[in-house]
Parts: structure tokens; sequence; C-alpha cells
């Protein structure tokens, strides 16, 4: 009988994660599951979790928590994949705040559908990205993306803001840097053999398909594909860039003239002139970085998610 590992940080959604435990707890018992449940205490205490987890033979780690504890925990679980412990699968119930990980991996929203498809076992392989760079020079993983300038200025707008949550949050938060906090950086982009310089609002290395609750910056993103999807948009007047927002809700931001889509394996982006706000999976990489390189590792990860409708 497959054996999980269940790691709840308390504080992921504004205190969600905390609250839900009994019933986190019950669902599991109604489906027959044998798990164990463990709390985080401190940053990168998922991180140690699953990777013991996973050397202890646990047949599936699942992250009852946001985006950053979901990084957290596929950090632990690649560190022991490095050690040999590569046995071991991962899953989210989603009690975060944005929820974007999940979304990207498939895993269905909700803790009555996300315990209900633990039950049902159904796993693809994903796709996981490795970034160099800020404060992470020999390395951190991620899942569903990288975002470097506006979003990542966003993002941490957003995490100082405690009474919202979802894509609410992150659309205040979206409005507030337009008009106060950012500043794009002139950039050197090079993928797959291309090269492009320019003054970048933001630039998007996507694994999944969206970022901040539901702005799409990889519409056909997909994480068992073998390849990154980019969103790489100049920068704009601040009118302009509140009007490009909608475009981004609905993923149709490829049409618009200041927008570039690729695709790529590796990429390297360097500051010319300013510097370089990053997160990755929603984790501060760094505020203001020179240089990163981010590479695609394709299908190191078993991951539990929906499944498919018949």
């Amino acid at each position: 009988m497959p054996r999980y590992k269940i790691i709840v940080n308390p504080t992921s959604g504004r205190g969600l994660a905390g609250k839900s435990i009994p019933l986190i707890e019950d669902l599991l018992h109604g489906h027959s599951l044998d798990f164990d449940l463990v709390l985080t205490e401190r940053p990168w205490h998922a991180a140690d979790l699953a990777e013991q987890a996973a050397k202890d033979g646990y047949d599936v780690v699942v992250a009852a928590s946001g985006d950053g504890t979901a990084n957290e925990v596929l950090n632990g679980l690649m560190r022991a994949r490095a050690q040999g412990a590569d046995k071991t699968a991962m899953s989210i119930l989603t009690v975060g705040t944005g929820n974007d990980f999940a979304y990207g991996m498939s895993v269905p929203l909700g803790l009555e559908a996300g315990c209900r498809a633990l039950a049902e076992d159904h796993r693809r392989r994903v796709d996981v990205g490795l970034l160099k760079g800020g404060d992470y020079p020999n390395g951190r993983y991620f899942g569903n993306g990288v975002g470097i300038g506006f979003d990542a200025e966003a993002g941490f707008v957003a995490a100082k803001i405690r009474w919202l949550t979802g894509l609410l949050l992150y659309l205040i938060a979206a409005i507030e840097t337009i008009f106060i906090y950012f500043k794009a950086p002139k950039v050197r982009i090079e993928y797959d053999g291309l090269i492009l310089e320019q003054t970048s609002l933001m630039v998007s290395i996507m694994n999944g398909i969206r970022m901040g609750g539901g702005f799409y910056f990889a519409p056909k993103g997909d994480p068992c594909d073998g390849h990154f999807d980019l969103c790489i948009a100049e920068t704009a007047g601040k009118l302009r860039v509140f009007q490009l927002i909608p475009y981004f809700m609905k993923g149709t931001q490829a049409t618009q003239p200041e927008v570039k889509t690729g695709q790529a394996r590796k990429v390297t982006v360097s500051a010319l002139k300013g510097t370089l706000p990053v997160h990755c999976d929603g984790e501060t990489v760094c505020y203001a970085g020179s240089e990163l390189i981010i590479e695609l590792l394709p299908g190191q990860i078993e991951f539990i998610c929906q499944k498919p409708a018949k």
C-alpha cells in the first residue's frame, strides 16, 4: 500500500492551510490512504522533510500549501534524486494564494478533488527547471516558471498585501507596480542560438501555464513537452502596460507588438543596464541580479494529477 508524506505549511494561503488540516485528514482517511502529516517550522524545512521522506521510502510526498512550499518540496525531492532516492512521486493540495504550480501540473483545485486525485493515483512524468544566479549561484529547481522584471516586482508587492488572496491580489499588485515601483532593465537574452537585446518589461520562462493566480504567460504550456515556453515583452509606457494586462489574463498577449514568444531548453538572461528582479514559482531569487542561466531537465519527477476525462 502506498505511503504518503503530507507536508503542510500552516501559514500558506494567509493561514488557510493550517485551518484546513482537520479536513485534509478526514478526506485522506475517507480514501483509506496511509499517510503521515507534518508541519513546516521554518524556511526550507519543507525541502528537508521531502528529501528525508524520499530517502525513507515514501511513495508520494504531497505539499499541502501554496507555490512556495511546493517549490521547496520539489527541491527536496530533486536533492534526494541526486543521492539515488529517485522513486518518490509528488503532488499538491491547493491551499495557497495563487496555486499556479498546481494548475500547471494539472492538479485539481480544491481539497476534495485533490485528495480524490491522490486516491486515483493518475501520474505523469514532468520536466523540471534549474535556475542558477541571483541568490542561488549553485542552483534552485522550479516546476512552474521563472519571472524576470515586472512580474517579479509585482510578486514582491503582492507579498506585502495581507488582506487579499488569488487573482485580485496579484491584479492590485500589478497596478501598484505600474505606477510606483518598476523600472525596466536593458537585457541580453540568449536561447537556443538566438540573441535578443532590448529594454524588457518582463521575461517569463514557463514550464507551466500561468503565474499570479490567473495571468497566462504560456497558455499552451505543457510540463511534459521537453521545452520551456518563453514570453518576452518590451518596455512600454505606463498606460500601455495597463492596457496589456487584460491580454495576459486571457493568454492572448502574443497578438500584441511588444510581445515575443518562443521555446527553448536553455536560456541565459544578462542585465546590460539596470538589474534583474527575479522569482521562481513565486519565491524570490533576487531583487537585483545580473545574470541568470535557466535550463530544462526533462522527465524528472512523477506527478499525481487530474485523471483525464473519458
